[in-house]
C-alpha cells in the first residue's frame, strides 16, 4: 500500500479508477492499492473466522450495555494495556477480538471481564473482582491473579475465588510478601492450564498499594 501526496490529481480522492487503483484514507493519510477482487471471498475457513468476529463484536455490544457489571472505562483501558505488550500494539478493541478469536481456534471458553474492580489496596487485605462473560457460561472454574511492579513482569500469584458464570476474586487477601504501600502494581487474571477457558485472559489493571 503506498501512501500518497496529491499523486495523479487524487487529492481527497477516494474508490476505484478503472479497476485498476483504489484511493482511500487511512489514519489520515491519502492512500492507493490496486483494485483486486478475491477469487472466493466466501471459502469455509473466510466464514467461520468471520462468524467469530461477529460473536465477539455482539458480545462487546452486549456487554458494554449491561444494566450491572457493564464493561467500562477502566476494562478497556486494561485491554488497552495488554494490547500495548506486544510487539505490534493493539486497541483495547482488538485486544479483546484477537483473545476470543484465539480461543475459538483452540477450543478454549472465550470470556471478555468486566466492571474489575481492586476495592482494598493495603498489602495485607486486598481485594479485587472481576465478573465473567462467557460465550458459553460457567465453563471457567478455576485461575490465579498475577501481580507485579511492571504489566510484563506479573511473576507473583494468588489463587481466585470463581464463582461460577459470574465472577472471579480475591478477598481481604494477604499480599504483604509482595506489596508495599505507596508503590504501584499490576494484576491480571489468567484462567489454570487446562481450565476450558485457559486462553481468556483479562486486561492488566494496576493500583497503587496504600
Amino acid at each position: 500500500m503506498a501512501k500518497l501526496k496529491a499523486p495523479l490529481l487524487s487529492l481527497g480522492a477516494s474508490g476505484a479508477i478503472g479497476k485498476s487503483l483504489v484511493f482511500f484514507p487511512w489514519k489520515g493519510l491519502d492512500c492507493v492499492r490496486e483494485y483486486v477482487i478475491p477469487a472466493n471471498p466466501k471459502t469455509a475457513l473466510q466464514v467461520t473466522q468471520r462468524g467469530y468476529f461477529a460473536d465477539c463484536v455482539d458480545k462487546i455490544h452486549a456487554v458494554q450495555a449491561l444494566a450491572a457489571h457493564p464493561l467500562d472505562e477502566a476494562d478497556t483501558t486494561a485491554y488497552a494495556l495488554l494490547g500495548s505488550a506486544h510487539a505490534t500494539p493493539r486497541t483495547w478493541f482488538n485486544e479483546i477480538v484477537k483473545r476470543w478469536i484465539d480461543c475459538e481456534i483452540l477450543s478454549d471458553i472465550p470470556v471478555i471481564y468486566s466492571d474489575g474492580t481492586v476495592s482494598t489496596k493495603t498489602a495485607n487485605a486486598i481485594a479485587l473482582i472481576m465478573y465473567l462473560n462467557e460465550k458459553t457460561a460457567s465453563q471457567l472454574a478455576a485461575g490465579k491473579f498475577y501481580f507485579g511492579t511492571s504489566k510484563t513482569a506479573l511473576i507473583h500469584s494468588k489463587v481466585a475465588t470463581v464463582v461460577a458464570g459470574t465472577s472471579v476474586a480475591l478477598s481481604a487477601e494477604d499480599c504483604s510478601a509482595f506489596l508495599t504501600a505507596g508503590n504501584k502494581y499490576y494484576v491480571q487474571f489468567k484462567p489454570d492450564a487446562a481450565d476450558p477457558a485457559e486462553g481468556a485472559v483479562s486486561g492488566i489493571y494496576s493500583f497503587v498499594a496504600e
